[in-house]
C-alpha cells in the first residue's frame, strides 16, 4: 500500500492524495491550487491519476482547495462515486457552480480582448455543464457511519468542526490479509467556535496525514478577537467610516453574522448596519439554517430562546450588482461582508477599489491569505496594490483578527493528534507552508515523541 501526495505539500491549497493498494485506487480530495498565475497553470496540468482506473473519490469538505478540481475528473473519464457528508454535497453544488460561472465570465472577458488582437482564445478550467455532470456522482455518508467504498477499503467520517459538514476521514484498508488504518485530518476547526460542534479525533492509526496551516502558532483567543472587532466597529462610526470584511462565503461569513448578532443581543453593539454582499454567501447562509442539526449547544440555546443565530435587525442582503453599488456612498460605520476571502476576486474588489484608499476605512482580515493573493500582499504591508487593473494606495487601517480562523492553531493540532499518538502512527504533515510544517514537526517530536514527515509534491509514502 502507498499514498502519493499530489497536493498541499508545502502549501495550503490543492489538497490531493492517491491511496493505492493491491486491490483498489482511492483519491482523497481534488482541490484547486490558489494564489496567482502559477497556481492557475498547475490547475490546468492534469495529474497522472489515470482517472478511469479510480475506484472511489472521498472528500472531507467543500472548500475549493479540497473540491475545486472534481469536475475535471469526469472530463478525464472517471465514472465512479464521490463520497462526502450530506452537507458537504449541498455546499459543493453551490461552490462548484459559482467557480465554473466565474471561470466562464473571466474567459469571456479575456476573449473579447483577444478576438480584437487575433490572439489564442482562453478556455475556462471547467464549465457549469461540467459541474452539472459531476454532481450526480456524489453519494452521502453520515458521520460515524462506516461505508465500504472500494475493494478492501472502508471509510468513516467524524466531525472536523471546520465548516458545515466538514469531516476528518478514517480509511480502514485490508490488503493481502493485513488491515491498516489511514487517517486524513482534513481541515480541523478550533474548539469553542461559534455555530459548529467541536472537532472529533480518533484513537488509533497506522498513518496520519495532518494539516499544518497554523502549525507554527496559536491564534488569539476568540473572545479577544470579538472584543477587537467590537472596538473596530465602534471606532468606524464616523461620517465616512466603513468596515470591509473579506470573508469566505462558506463558514467565515456565517461565523461573523453570528458574532455581530450576538454583540447586538448582548447590548454591546447598537443598531449595527451590516451588508452581506455575496450571492453565494447568502445562499450558503440559507443552507446553514437548513442544517441546524449540526449546530453546537450555544447556537441551539439561542434558537430555543425563540431567536435566530444567523439573522438580526440591521442585516441587509445585497443580492444584485445594483444592491452592491448602492453601498458605495454609505458611511457611519456601515459593515460590508463580501467574498472572496483572499481578495482574489468577487465583489470585495469593487469595495476595495472604492474605499481602500480612504483613511476612514477599516479593512478587517479574518482568514488565511495564500501566497500570491491580493490579500497576502496587503497583510504583508504593501503600500500600493492593483485592484481591478487600477493602482490603489492602501490608506485604510488594516486589522488581522486571527481568532476568527476556521483552522485550529498549533496547540489544538497537538491535542487532536494526542489520542492517536500511543499507537505510534507514522505522521505526515501537509496543508501548510514549510515554515509552519517545520515548527509543528518539532512540537510533535517534543510533546508526543513522534517523527513527522514533510513531503514534497509527488512524494510517495510507502506502507
Amino acid at each position: 500500500m502507498r499514498v502519493v501526495v499530489f497536493g498541499a505539500a508545502g502549501e495550503v491549497t490543492g489538497s490531493c492524495y492517491l491511496v493505492e493498494t493491491g486491490q483498489a485506487r482511492v483519491l482523497v480530495e481534488f482541490g484547486l491550487h490558489q494564489g496567482g498565475p502559477e497556481a492557475e497553470r498547475r490547475n490546468r496540468r492534469m495529474l497522472p491519476l489515470e482517472a478511469e482506473r479510480l475506484d472511489a473519490v472521498v472528500l472531507t469538505h467543500a472548500h475549493l482547495d479540497h473540491s475545486g478540481r472534481l469536475p475535471m475528473l469526469h472530463k478525464a473519464s472517471y465514472a465512479g462515486r464521490i463520497f462526502a457528508t450530506p452537507a458537504t454535497i449541498e455546499l459543493c453544488e453551490i461552490l462548484l457552480m459559482d467557480a465554473a460561472h466565474l471561470q466562464e465570465m473571466d474567459a469571456e472577458r479575456t476573449n473579447r480582448r483577444r478576438r480584437r488582437r487575433g490572439g489564442k482564445l482562453a478556455r475556462p478550467l471547467y464549465t457549469t455543464s461540467d459541474v452539472e455532470r459531476v454532481l450526480p456522482m456524489f453519494e452521502a455518508i453520515a458521520y460515524d457511519a462506516p461505508r465500504a467504498i472500494a475493494p478492501g477499503v472502508t471509510a468513516r467520517f467524524v466531525d472536523a468542526g471546520h465548516i458545515l459538514g466538514s469531516a476528518s476521514l478514517e480509511l480502514t484498508v485490508t490488503d493481502a490479509g493485513r488491515s491498516r488504518t489511514l487517517v486524513f485530518s482534513g481541515d480541523i476547526g478550533p474548539r469553542g467556535a461559534p455555530l459548529l460542534r467541536d472537532p472529533v479525533t480518533f484513537t488509533r492509526a497506522d498513518l496520519v496525514f495532518l494539516e499544518s496551516t497554523y502549525g507554527d502558532r496559536d491564534h488569539r483567543p476568540l473572545a479577544d478577537s470579538i472584543d477587537e472587532l467590537h472596538a473596530i466597529l465602534e471606532s468606524a462610526r464616523s461620517p465616512r467610516g466603513k468596515v470591509l470584511i473579506p470573508a469566505f462565503a462558506v463558514g467565515r461569513t456565517q461565523q461573523l453574522i453570528y458574532v455581530i448578532g450576538e454583540l447586538r443581543r448582548q447590548g454591546r453593539l447598537h443598531d449595527p448596519r451590516v451588508y452581506l454582499d455575496s450571492p453565494m454567501a447568502i445562499t450558503t447562509t440559507d443552507l446553514y439554517r437548513r442544517h441546524r442539526d449540526l449546530f453546537d449547544d450555544d447556537a441551539w440555546a439561542i434558537i430555543d430562546a425563540g431567536d435566530t443565530c444567523l439573522r438580526f435587525p440591521g442585516l441587509h442582503l445585497a443580492r444584485t450588482p445594483e444592491d452592491s453599488m448602492a453601498i458605495n456612498p454609505l458611511g457611519d460605520g456601515v459593515v460590508v461582508i463580501s467574498a472572496a476571502g483572499m481578495m482574489s476576486g468577487g465583489r470585495i474588489l469593487h469595495h476595495l477599489k472604492h474605499a481602500l484608499w480612504r483613511e476612514q476605512t477599516h479593512l478587517v482580515v479574518v482568514g488565511y491569505q495564500a501566497k500570491g493573493t491580493l490579500g497576502r500582499r496587503i497583510v504583508d504591508g504593501a503600500e500600493m496594490v492593483r485592484v481591478m487593473g487600477e493602482p490603489i494606495r492602501v490608506n485604510a487601517k488594516v486589522h488581522t483578527l486571527g481568532g476568527f480562523s476556521a483552522h485550529c492553531g498549533q496547540t489544538e493540532l497537538i491535542e487532536w493528534l494526542a489520542p492517536i499518538a500511543p499507537t505510534q502512527p507514522r505522521v505526515v504533515l501537509t496543508h501548510g507552508e514549510n515554515g509552519p510544517r517545520k515548527k509543528l514537526s518539532e512540537r510533535i517530536k517534543r510533546d508526543l515523541g513522534l517523527d513527522a514527515e514533510r513531503p514534497d509534491f509527488g512524494a510517495v509514502v510507502e506502507m
